[in-house]
């Protein structure tokens, strides 16, 4: 509850800590007589998906407001990949050899932290899906760096925690994709994408498309490993094939280093929304 709250009404926080003090009662046991706002199970209800998609929105775009946190770098990669000294417990040598990518998103998120720091971790800010693998290396790099990052985590059937380098309290948990995917993008300055699987696809390619039809602004678009990346989708057959246009290849730029991928960031320059799809 904010201290600086101005209004003749008692709070929410006062009345749930006064209703709890209630006589015991059959009435005042029952379901129906708890507050609507502090009822977990009614708040669960399949009714108030719209008010649960409401507060996960609004929850770390307050706390975010309020750090006064303005733009982000996001880093989408592998959840598998691991730091070059534990690459003997990959489960496939190609997994192995992409460890040189954890190192590459420790040192970028450092170097790009490095510049936060300077607007006192307003902009700049390090932001990924909160996990191991890359995403630990980002949130790693900006600790490296004496800075603070931002971890999206979401519930996942198999039991997880948020990686121990996201700054604590901006990690953040999500039972809805959609919301979390809003938050990734809501403030991106740029967009980096590291070798990974379904979810790194899934990501880079929701982007992309948010992109190429104006929704949303172009920024850098730097995809790290071009060897990884041509290998596994090819993107001139897409556009041979007319199902993209040749200038979206131009949306998106590859990188194997984080200097090269910080140099453009540093030296871009600022591009409308698409007002049109070039091929159609």
């Amino acid at each position: 509850m904010r201290e600086d709250r101005h209004s003749p009404f008692r709070d929410a926080q006062t009345d749930r800590s006064t209703a709890s003090e209630v006589p015991d009662t059959p009435q005042t046991r029952s379901p129906a007589y708890r507050l609507a706002f502090a009822d977990e199970e009614f708040l669960c209800r399949d009714e108030l998906r719209p008010v649960r998609l409401q507060l996960e929105l609004l929850k770390p775009e307050m706390i975010m407001s309020e750090r006064e946190i303005t733009s982000t770098i996001v880093m989408f990669g592998g959840a598998r990949i691991p730091e070059p000294s534990q690459k003997q417990t990959a489960r496939t040598e190609t997994l192995a050899g992409l460890s040189q990518y954890y190192d590459e998103a420790r040192e970028f998120a450092r170097l790009m932290t490095e510049k936060s720091n300077e607007t006192g971790c307003r902009e700049n800010v390090i932001v990924t899906g909160g996990g191991p693998g890359v995403m630990e290396a980002g949130n790693r790099g900006a600790q490296d760096a004496g800075g603070c990052s931002i971890g999206l985590n979401i519930v996942l059937p198999h039991e997880q925690a948020p990686n121990l380098y996201v700054t604590p309290d901006l990690s953040f948990n999500f039972h809805y994709f959609a919301i979390r995917k809003m938050h990734f993008l809501m403030r991106a300055r740029a967009i980096t994408i590291f070798p990974g699987g379904f979810g790194t696809m899934d990501e880079l390619f929701e982007s992309l498309t948010l992109i190429q039809t104006g929704r949303m602004e172009r920024v850098p678009f730097l995809l790290f490993g071009r060897e990884f990346w041509e290998k596994v989708i090819n993107w001139s057959a897409l556009a041979d094939a007319g199902t993209i246009s040749d200038e979206d290849l131009d949306l998106f730029r590859f990188v194997d280093t984080a200097q090269d991928a910080v140099e453009i960031i540093d030296n871009w320059e600022p591009a409308p929304p698409r007002d049109a799809i070039p091929g159609r």
